[in-house]
């Protein structure tokens, strides 16, 4: 099947060609993505830019790191888990963590007034969780404009995102930048990793299993030998793009969870921008709010503590009332997570346990490590 690109891929091509630094083959690389035709005839030509784009970012991110300098945005994660605030200057980040934690935050009009990420702790159904202010987005952050790869460091290391907007000017425009520059900075929001499971070995060559599932095995296996896989027995369980699978073997991609925040929602325009913003973004769950006069807050603290997938499980000692404060685990957690979490010895000399709660049909119920808890079960550990 013909390419047939469109004169601006045309255009971008030559942008390419004529880029003298990583940065300018970089813009032109993603000019050319985002404008060659997606058909069944341009399905190794997106592939190629992709990797060409992989190759020139790893190379950027590199030469900015050995030559060093910079604040450090790095924040030691504590509670249970560690939720980033991420939007444009002045979409009012700030005022959020300080409503939602209390935090010492500093909070102005105008832009640019969180310069390092600044934490926090909300405390929600007996559960701390972390959330920080980061420093706002801005163009270009995903090729190292600013301090663009220290932020981009510092928002990877979170468990979630929450994606701030201002409702009362132009929040689709906001959520267009955000997220392009989240998307060239290597984040996937909600979505998950393709399932290819890759199995190396000293020798025997590539071998693919569930070859229906992809368009051409021979491309596959060109870019496992161009990533330094020789010998492996590849297991592709869905059906995925070529694109799909070069995703697969870049462990630099970060899929994170992700909810959107309209801020300043009593403001004029508000309303009809809200629904403006839910009609391009249908994907997304968008949350109006505000701020300034803690409107909706109490929705956004369970929506955070819901995107995280963690439930609360109290322990006990036989003939004790349950522990405070509870422990929290991620959903699909057994009986044995928890006694790992409560003590190794726990977990090495675990016997059975009993429990409280939801998961089990009566209270007291005996169960053993592999036994699945749920939100608000109280466990007690026997020991051998």
């Amino acid at each position: 099947m013909p390419a047939n690109v469109t004169r601006e891929y045309l255009l971008a091509e030559d942008e390419y060609r004529e880029a003298k630094t990583v940065p300018e083959k970089i813009k032109a690389l993603e000019k050319m993505y985002s404008t060659i035709p997606k058909h069944k005839g341009t399905e190794k030509m997106r592939l190629s830019i992709k990797q060409r784009l992989s190759k020139y970012k790893d190379e950027l991110e590199k030469s900015k790191v050995k030559r060093g300098g910079g604040p450090s945005f790095s924040v030691k994660k504590e509670g249970a888990a560690q939720v980033a605030l991420v939007g444009l200057p002045n979409s009012g980040k700030s005022s959020i963590l300080k409503v939602l934690t209390n935090a010492n935050t500093e909070v102005a009009s105008y832009p640019l007034t969180t310069i390092i990420p600044i934490p926090g702790m909300l405390d929600y159904k007996d559960i701390q969780i972390q959330m920080v202010d980061m420093p706002p987005i801005i163009k270009d952050i995903s090729i190292g404009k600013g301090f663009g790869f220290q932020l981009i460091s510092a928002i990877r290391n979170a468990d979630a995102l929450v994606i701030v907007v201002d409702l009362s000017k132009d929040p689709v425009r906001d959520m267009e930048i955000i997220l392009n520059e989240l998307y060239r900075s290597g984040f996937r929001i909600n979505k998950r990793r393709p399932d290819v499971e890759i199995k190396k070995f000293s020798s025997g060559g590539i071998e693919i299993s569930g070859k229906e599932y992809v368009s051409d095995v021979n491309e596959i296996k060109k870019m496992l030998i161009e990533n330094k896989i020789s010998n492996a027995l590849v297991i592709i369980k869905e059906k995925i793009t070529l694109e799909d699978f070069l995703d697969s073997l870049n462990r630099n991609l970060s899929y994170k969870k992700a909810f959107v925040l309209g801020n300043k929602n009593d403001l004029e325009k508000s309303y009809e921008n809200l629904e403006i913003l839910r009609k391009k973004y249908p994907e997304f769950e968008i949350i109006p709010l505000s701020a300034e006069k803690e409107i909706n807050i109490e929705h956004v603290k369970e929506k955070i503590y819901e995107i995280l997938d963690i439930i609360r499980v109290f322990t006990k000692s036989p003939g004790s009332d349950p522990d405070y404060p509870p422990i929290a685990m991620k959903r699909g957690s057994t009986v044995l997570d928890v006694a790992r979490e409560v003590h190794k010895q726990f977990y090495k000399n675990f016997k059975y346990s009993k429990i409280w709660g939801n998961s089990v049909k009566y209270d007291g119920q005996r169960a053993g490590g592999d036994h699945i808890v749920e939100d608000g079960d109280i466990v007690e550990i026997h020991i051998k």
